[in-house]
């Protein structure tokens, strides 16, 4: 070995006798001097225990025989045959069947329940109901059962023992196997037994003095060890989760470390002495050492099972006296009412200390990893069985659920009772009340609810105690409280807001109170409301608001008890409590204010009367006025003079309104002005006709000095008519009303007796009836120029009549747009009125028949064919053309009767070319529904791909009117209207090409069914062109 390993395996023992304690050499001196010494270092415990344990075992394994003995059947006597029958394959045969009975007898596991269930499953129900039908299921199951067994002791059999080949031997049901699968007892077998047995004595190293030695150190070291004292857990009084698990764990280390300090050093000293492998072969070195490293972790895992079953003690229901006192709260947090530690941190902590008890003595080395010195240790299997740990988990679990279950039920106890407030159901409810019109008094006893409920949480017990269990409830306690609390203040801050808001509002009107009062009144009405308004909030306004602060004193004296004002809430409070002392100065201001306001609107009134008497007068000085007026070229000026009066009128009347108003308000005497009413009625037939006259002038201006051609005669000769009846009206009511005027004069010169006055015998001339009689009289001459107007001015005089009229006159009459009525009567044309009448009559009844052949024309521009798609094809059909029908014949009828009229000759060319396109478009119509109703009939029947190979020729030709049929509906669908639809090149052309294709189709298909009825009088063709052709009823397209 190189000096570098060496050295290595040096350094790696100097580090192991680090760890381990140093190993107690034992003195030179010690020797079996005396007989007593020498006795006492031969003795050795565990023989004694071995023989203890052998006894033991031979006792037990002669009680299981007797007892198997005992169940077996006594087997009969042998019978004693003949000398000449004891041949040694009858020996073989009675052994053989003896063992066979002996295996038979052996118990044997019955047929499992569960594969019965699963036969019975498949067995149909309606087989298995009744009482019959259960006791043969019963039967069945129970020779299922004995056939099991049989098989199952003939497998046994078979299994353990070779039938000998002898023919006289009963046939066990089947093939004897080909090579043996059980013990063949007809061998020699004891040289084999001997054999194994000197090889088990060889290789059980377990009797050698050694190990007995290593187990009588680990009976001393472990028979009174546990790795936890759990002694006085109880007495140490309520202790934390993680505290007890820190305790447990450093006394886990403690021991472990004591063992590893004191045992282990024995053990390695006990295999370094030279007698410790004596008798071990080398070969049987590891063999042996293994024995040693098994009887090791047998001790190591034997001393974790006792101190796992003492921890599970611990919490043996049957006796809680040393069962441990866990510190537990109840806690309030995030609204929430929580265990902490929580059951699973409890539970988890228990579970823990389990796992780190077993978690211990995983890292003892093994004897010979410990001597070599390896640099990789191999520690020796000390894990305990899953199923101890199991065991422990399970009942440990039990436990603590059993345990704690008093600390739930008291949980469950505050989730019953109190949840409600955490739960959004306190809330639900706060809202709900919030929500609805309470009382103040409602409000009160609903949060002294919530007040009382937080005194009974506080009211409740600190400390619970369980058998495993303090439960500390006082941070749930607090919670709860301040929770229902919370409630109480929202409630709280509710009223007070409303309280709050209640006292602004009282401040706010005593407010509006003072500054309604001290507002000086710019007008009589305001100042009346004002007078009224105070009047009311003296009697009425001011009871009321203080039987508002007195319930605003009562709600004040709660509130001091419960809630805290701030501030600016305690100077509301003050103020709402003044005021009725501060209102009455106001009112005695109010007072004084008004008296000088009154004072200073009746002298305000009575000038405004005054200057409205002066204003009526001089209307009326204006009024007389208009009666002077004479000129007519000055109408415009007298309307605008009229209107400027009236709006003057319509003023002095809102003055009028004004000053009874302020004369109601004051309580006087409302003052009557009759002659501002006489003044509005004189003034209305001057206004009307001024207007009048004014609008005449206008119109016969424009009439005069307008456009000729703009005229019409009959529109104007309604006008003329309608001004001189208005004329005439206006005419008679001044005449009338000066014959009054001249009556009443007359009276009142009569009751004045006045005998020097003379009574004017004639009335002066009235310049208004002038003007009506100088109007009456321009209307009666123009209304000579209306028949030349009706004539020239005719709405079908067109260039060939002006030039007729010309002719007569011996020069050009055409107008132009700078031709004037005024124009034309300077011409003086009087002399040829007859004639020009005559034009002008022809000119009018064509002009008729030329709007009646633009109307007819025009008829057409929305009239449009009814299209819908046909069935799947994709291709449109018409439909509805009756109405398309019945107005063509109407217009070809006008069309023919307006040619024969003799007016027509001017427009002949676009009247017939207009007959024309109608009898087309007719022809086109009529063309178009036959090969409609052809193409209806005879789509479905040359759909079919054997029509078309029987009647090649004609499906080749209806495929040409397909094709047409086609291109005209889409020509069609893009512009339905009649016209653009009809104005296809070529369309009536296309159509009656296409009807005889259609009729030589039809005559070559009404052949082809004729030929087929003669040679098959039930064609299967025939049937299905009829069937096809019932496809579709083309009658109701056409």
């Amino acid at each position: 070995m190189s000096d570098p390993n060496k050295a290595a395996i040096a350094a790696e023992k100097e580090a192991l006798n680090l760890k381990l304690p140093p190993i107690v050499r034992p003195p030179e001196d010690i020797g079996v001097d005396t007989p007593a010494q020498s006795k006492l270092l031969s003795y050795r415990r565990s023989k004694e225990q071995q023989k203890t344990i052998n006894q033991l075992v031979i006792e037990g394994a002669k009680r299981n025989l007797d007892r198997t003995l005992g169940k077996r059947t006594p087997s009969s006597p042998e019978p004693d045959y003949p000398p000449t029958m004891t041949s040694e394959i009858k020996k073989k045969a009675f052994n053989y069947i003896y063992l066979k009975q002996c295996v038979e007898s052996s118990p044997i596991v019955p047929i499992q329940q569960e594969w019965l269930d699963h036969m019975l499953m498949l067995v149909p129900e309606s087989l298995k109901e009744g009482k019959e039908q259960e006791e043969l299921v019963q039967s069945l199951i129970n020779e299922v059962s004995r056939d099991f067994e049989k098989s199952m002791k003939r497998y046994l059999v078979r299994s353990v023992l070779v039938r000998p080949d002898i023919n006289w031997l009963e046939d066990e049901g089947g093939p004897i196997p080909e090579s043996p699968v059980g013990l063949d007892y007809s061998k020699p077998w004891h040289s084999n037994y001997l054999q194994t047995r000197n090889q088990i004595l060889a290789n059980l190293h377990i009797v050698h003095p050694t190990m007995k030695m290593l187990l009588d150190l680990g009976y001393t070291t472990f028979a009174n060890t546990v790795l936890l004292d759990l002694t006085g857990i109880r007495g140490k009084g309520p202790i934390d989760c993680e505290s007890l698990r820190n305790d447990l764990s450093i006394q886990a280390r403690k021991a472990e470390e004591k063992i590893m300090n004191t045992w282990y050093p024995k053990v390695i000293n006990l295999f370094t002495k030279k007698e410790a492998l004596e008798g071990i072969k080398p070969e049987k070195l590891d063999a042996f050492y293994n024995c040693v490293s098994t009887l090791m972790s047998n001790q190591l895992k034997d001393l974790l099972k006792r101190t796992v079953e003492g921890f599970v003690k611990l919490f043996d229901p049957e006796d809680q006296r040393r069962l441990p006192i866990f510190k537990m709260e109840l806690t309030f947090d995030d609204d929430k009412m929580e265990f902490y530690p929580t059951f699973q941190d409890l539970e988890d902590v228990v579970f823990g200390l389990v796992e780190r008890i077993a978690e211990a003595l995983q890292n003892v080395q093994t004897v010979p990893s410990w001597l070599s010195g390896t640099s990789t240790p191999v520690n020796l299997d000390t894990e305990l069985p899953e199923h101890v740990l199991q065991w422990a988990l399970d009942k440990l679990k039990v436990a603590v659920h059993r345990n704690l279950e008093g600390a739930r039920k008291h949980y469950e106890t505050y989730v019953e009772k109190y949840s409600w407030l955490i739960d959004g159901t306190a809330v639900k409810l706060i809202e709900t009340f919030q929500a609805e019109d309470h009382t103040f008094d409602e409000y009160t006893k609903f949060i002294g609810k919530f007040f009382n409920l937080a005194s009974e949480i506080m009211l409740l017990p600190q400390w619970v105690h369980f058998p495993m269990v303090r439960l500390d409830c006082e941070d749930l306690k607090t919670g709860l409280t301040n929770k229902a609390r919370t409630f109480a203040n929202m409630l709280l801050n509710d009223i007070a807001s409303k309280h709050r808001k209640e006292n602004e509002n009282i401040c706010s009107e005593f407010e509006a109170v003072k500054e309604h009062a001290l507002k000086v009144p710019e007008t009589t009405e305001e100042m009346m409301e004002l007078i009224s308004y105070v009047e009311k909030a003296r009697t009425v306004g001011i009871q009321e608001l203080v039987s508002r602060i007195k319930e605003s004193k009562r709600r004040m004296s709660y509130f001091l008890d419960v809630f805290l004002f701030p501030p600016e809430d305690l100077a509301l409070n003050s103020a709402v409590l003044m005021w009725p002392w501060k209102i009455n100065p106001i009112f005695d201001e109010n007072d004084e204010l008004i008296e000088n306001a009154k004072h200073r609107k009746e002298n305000e009134l009575i000038a405004k009367r005054e200057k409205l008497i002066l204003e009526v007068e001089k209307e009326s000085r204006r009024m007389e006025e208009f009666a002077e007026f004479a000129e007519l070229d000055r109408m415009q000026q007298y309307v605008t003079d009229v209107r400027q009066l009236q709006k003057r009128i319509q003023e002095s009347e809102e003055a009028v309104q004004f000053i009874n108003k302020e004369e109601e308000l004051f309580k006087w005497e409302l003052t009557k002005y009759p002659e501002l009413d006489k003044l509005k009625v004189n003034i209305e037939p001057y206004q009307k006709f001024f207007n009048l006259v004014l609008k005449w002038q206008r119109t016969e201006k424009r009439w005069m000095d307008g456009g000729f051609l703009d005229l019409n005669g009959e529109a104007m000769e309604t006008d003329v008519e309608e001004f001189s009846r208005e004329i005439f009206k206006t005419l008679k009511f001044f005449q009338t009303k000066q014959k009054k005027e001249l009556q009443e004069k007359r009276k009142a010169a009569k009751r004045r007796s006045l005998e020097e006055e003379k009574l004017e015998e004639e009335p002066k001339e009235n310049p208004t009836i002038t003007m009506c009689t100088t109007v009456m009289e321009q209307i009666k001459v123009f209304k000579d120029y209306i028949p030349t107007v009706s004539i020239l001015c005719n709405p079908g005089m067109r260039a060939r009549h002006w030039k007729q009229l010309s002719e007569i006159v011996g020069y050009d009459l055409t107008p132009d747009s700078g031709t004037t009525l005024r124009k034309i009567l300077k011409l003086n044309l009087a002399p040829y009125l007859d004639k020009f009448e005559v034009i002008s009559a022809g000119a009018s009844k064509e002009f008729s028949l030329e709007k009646a052949m633009h109307t007819m024309m025009g008829t057409w521009d929305d009239i449009a064919f009814h299209i819908s798609l046909y069935r799947d094809t994709g291709v449109c059909i018409l439909s509805s053309v009756d109405e398309i029908q019945a107005l063509l014949d109407d217009q070809i009828i006008k069309t023919q009767t307006m040619r024969g009229s003799p007016f027509i000759k001017p427009f002949e060319k676009e009247i017939k070319a207009w007959e024309d396109r109608l009898i087309r478009i007719q022809e086109t119509i009529d063309e178009w529904l036959k090969v409609q109703a052809h193409w209806l009939y005879l789509e479905p029947i040359f759909c079919s791909e054997d029509i078309m190979q029987q009647m090649p020729e004609e499906g080749r030709q209806f495929q040409t009117v397909d094709r047409h049929w086609r291109d005209i509906m889409k020509f069609c669908a893009k512009d339905p209207k009649v016209l653009a639809a009809t104005s296809l090149t070529g369309l009536l052309e296309k159509l009656q090409n296409c009807n005889e294709l259609l009729e030589k189709i039809m005559k070559g298909l009404n052949a082809y069914l004729e030929k087929k009825r003669l040679f098959f009088p039930r064609s299967r063709c025939r049937g299905k062109v009829a069937h096809s052709s019932r496809r579709f009823d083309a009658s109701k397209y056409s």
